[in-house]
């Protein structure tokens, strides 16, 4: 039997402009260079709440909150660049300006290239 740990929510963020705070020291806030932004939703899917408890007690860290402090950004500490989202960034995208967490996992990709002349083992 599987258990979903995204599930749908009772209110949909379809549409919904959110402000975040993020958690001091997370890679997200080095990212944005703040503790806090707004966001633009497009979901109606979010961390089940009976896994909250579960997500803080491992590795996997919730960094990012909305305003009734519900888990919209997670990441993977130590990792180059495991962060997932409930907004979608690439929509405030723009080829002058890019979003700052597309920037941030281009340059976690471009930094974890194989230097020229060298292959990979994997």
């Amino acid at each position: 039997m599987s258990q979903l740990f995204i599930a749908r929510l009772e209110c949909s963020l379809v549409g919904r402009k959110m402000p975040l705070r993020f958690t001091n020291r997370s890679q997200v806030a080095r990212i944005y260079g703040a503790l806090s932004t707004t966001e633009h939703y497009y979901c109606n899917f979010g961390v089940a709440p009976e896994y909250i408890a579960l997500l803080k007690s491992g590795a996997m860290q919730g960094t990012g909150s909305d305003s009734e402090g519900e888990v919209r950004v997670i990441e993977l500490p130590g990792h180059p660049f495991f962060i997932g989202s409930l907004f979608v960034p690439q929509t405030r995208s723009t080829p002058q300006r890019s979003h700052p967490l597309v920037t941030a996992f281009l340059q976690a990709v471009l930094q974890d290239r194989p230097k020229q002349g060298m292959t990979h083992a994997w």
